[in-house]
């Protein structure tokens, strides 16, 4: 990402992505309250239906929390007249509407997918753009030229997307959030990117802040407004940082980071597939389902994939560090592993748990 960046103007006692996280921390950790008060008076509820796990009414307006918290973070440390900050936060603040008008509403798949490529044609509109690849095994760069447009919005919608449909039980879409984002804050601090690791901190302090009023029994869900954000934000951050850097495979890196959400999303689109449903169809055969048919409990579940998520970051970090070859192969090995797993857990199987319930 470019833009001016303050800590050389700002001398601060702790370092800007530090001071980045505690702020985001703390606001979302003090305003979730708030918004959960504000979705019970609308009566912004959701509802379980057949396909749920939950089996209560929960308020459902928790995205608007985390927004408002990656908000506070980034304007107190990065500044608004940063643009990347009004990139985010405008492109975020569409995604947001987009998602909460989803979760009243429950839109067509057609207009969501609508809304979330003007979104990422927002953030393409003011200079966020994939705009080359380090060359996976030999040396140089693979430039995209005029695909670099199509390539950016196709990446962004495909992560708020996978992040979105991993968001099945308390906890899980806000910790692995978490964890990736996490993951990136390290790498860009080992790569000197010192801008995108503010947006990662940020961004994990929100999430992280959030996970207290989300984890099981949740008090509040993030909706569609909250899990979009996650995936666009993560997605718009990964473009200004491991994207951009030219010393390793530098797709691997958010590629494995995300690697969780990515399988469990590509299993549910062939087994929805190969079993003649349309493959937005929502139903119970993510992975998340088939480790609570295992006998796992909700909490039980969600800390196993938190270590799938920790494992995954710690192979993305690896990968930044080795030179492009080794970086992927081992790209190769962990993804063959994460979905050799999640085909043995039945990802694939369709099964009485994992028919659409409709919804």
């Amino acid at each position: 990402m470019r833009g001016a960046y303050l800590s050389e103007r700002r001398k601060a006692v702790l370092p800007d992505h530090v001071l980045g996280l505690l702020i985001a921390a703390a606001a979302a950790l003090s305003v979730t309250p708030v918004v959960k008060r504000l979705a019970v008076r609308v009566g912004a509820f959701d509802q379980p239906v057949p396909r749920s796990v939950h089996t209560r009414a929960v308020p459902h307006l928790g995205g608007l929390a985390i927004y408002i918290a990656f908000a506070a973070g980034a304007l107190a440390t990065a500044g608004p007249a940063n643009r990347d900050v009004r990139a985010i936060l405008l492109g975020g603040l569409l995604v947001l509407a987009l998602g909460a008008l989803d979760d009243f509403r429950n839109l067509r798949p057609a207009w969501k997918l609508l809304g979330q490529i003007v979104a990422a044609g927002v953030v393409v509109s003011l200079g966020c753009q994939i705009r080359f690849f380090s060359h996976p095994v030999g040396d140089g760069l693979i430039f995209l030229g005029y695909w670099s447009v199509p390539v950016t919005i196709l990446w962004i919608v495909a992560v708020m997307n996978v992040v979105n449909l991993m968001d099945g039980l308390d906890g899980l879409a806000a910790g692995v959030a978490s964890i990736v984002a996490l993951t990136l804050l390290v790498v860009s601090l080992r790569h000197d990117q010192p801008l995108t690791a503010l947006f990662t901190a940020v961004l994990a302090g929100s999430a992280l802040g959030f996970l207290p009023h989300n984890f099981n029994p949740a008090k509040i869900f993030m909706g569609d407004a909250g899990a979009m954000f996650l995936g666009f934000a993560l997605a718009v951050v990964a473009i200004g940082g491991p994207l951009k850097q030219a010393t390793t495979i530098a797709l691997a890196v958010p590629v494995i980071a995300l690697g969780l959400p990515i399988v469990d999303t590509t299993c549910a689109i062939v087994r929805r597939v190969s079993n003649g449903r349309p493959f937005h169809q929502a139903d119970r055969g993510h992975l998340h389902h088939r480790l609570l048919r295992l006998g796992l409990s909700q909490r039980q579940a969600v800390v196993v994939l938190y270590g799938v998520s920790a494992w995954l970051g710690l192979n993305a970090i690896i990968v930044s560090e080795v030179p492009r070859r080794q970086g992927a192969g081992l790209l190769l090995l962990v993804i063959g592993l994460l979905l050799y797993a999640a085909i043995r857990v039945g990802a694939l199987d369709e099964s009485a748990d994992g028919r659409e319930y409709g919804g």
